[in-house]
């Protein structure tokens, strides 16, 4: 039978993409983590990872199981929370603003267990580009908005609750020849064709912290397709540098996308939930607050343990 710890062990490893991050933020010895990831490949009859330098990847077997296994985790807490909810019925609608970055790659896992938690708890979700979204906030007509908070305009007029910092890296081609070094710097790159993601403000964050580190990357396509941005990068067309929060290992055609750690410090992608100053939060939206805080904070990781922290916060 797979055990739980078996499942913890391996969600732990593949977010921090290291044995011993792993075996540190479990609490437990690195061989202990091994072990239980071998009995749980040899339970599946599959291999979930794959030593690399610098720490172990993912398999594409890896990456459908991870899914698979943050659900069995999902579905403890909550089992959990329903236990300790059953005495008590929040009830309440809120209007949720959301950007792309958030909905896409944080939002939707966390918002359906809130909803089995708080089955009488309404959300309606509302897409909107960040300014537009921070000017419904600031006028009533959106409650909360989820949002990439680095890049407010007027933060000293919202309430702002961070959930989760990551980090930006280096995405290339599993057959880079940059996959050999050791490290890899900014210097390094400069003849490098270079792909923008261009939603969510990328291009303007981008321009910020790259010109702060004197970087001026060689773009060949600014495109809004983060897809067109994996199968450039996996069929070694060009690199580019994201957050790790929207990172995934496969292009469409199933080309392998890598990522690494530059040696500068480069600021980390803030993903947060904002409210109007002006006034009181609801107990419906303090749960939900709440509820993303806890799911952010097992999301808040880098590619390796000592990675450069992010300066100033400027993000998508």
């Amino acid at each position: 039978m797979i055990s739980l710890k078996q499942i913890r062990y391996f969600v732990a490893a593949a977010e921090t993409q290291q044995i011993s991050a792993a075996a540190v933020s479990l609490g437990i010895s690195q061989s202990a983590v091994t072990v239980a990831i071998k009995g749980l490949e040899s339970q599946l009859g599959v291999t979930l990872i794959r030593r690399r330098v610098g720490g172990v990847a993912l398999t594409q077997d890896g990456v459908k199981f991870l899914q698979h296994a943050r659900n069995i985790e999902a579905s403890i807490a909550d089992s959990i929370l329903s236990m300790k909810n059953r005495e008590s019925s929040v009830k309440g609608r809120i209007r949720f603003g959301v950007t792309y970055t958030g909905v896409g790659y944080f939002l939707l896992p966390a918002l359906a267990r809130f909803r089995r938690a708080y089955p009488d708890i309404t959300i309606d979700l509302i897409e909107m580009e960040r300014p537009a979204l921070e000017q419904a906030v600031r006028r009533g007509a959106v409650d909360l908005a989820l949002i990439i908070v680095s890049n407010l305009s007027e933060a000293h007029l919202l309430n702002v609750q961070m959930l989760m910092r990551s980090p930006r890296v280096l995405w290339l081609s599993s057959a880079h020849p940059l996959n050999k070094r050791s490290e890899i710097s900014l210097q390094d790159l400069r003849s490098e064709p270079f792909v923008q993601f261009t939603s969510d403000e990328a291009p303007v964050s981008a321009r910020r912290y790259l010109a702060d580190i004197g970087f001026d990357p060689n773009v060949i396509l600014r495109t809004t397709s983060m897809e067109a941005v994996r199968g450039m990068v996996a069929t070694g067309g060009a690199i580019t540098i994201l957050a790790s929060l929207v990172y995934r290992p496969w292009s469409l055609d199933g080309g392998r996308v890598e990522i690494r750690k530059l040696s500068e410090p480069i600021p980390t992608l803030d993903l947060g939930v904002v409210w109007s100053a002006e006034r009181p939060i609801s107990e419906a939206e303090r749960k939900l607050v709440d509820h993303l805080k806890a799911a952010g904070a097992g999301l808040d990781i880098g590619v390796e343990p000592g990675a450069p922290p992010g300066r100033s916060p400027v993000a998508p």
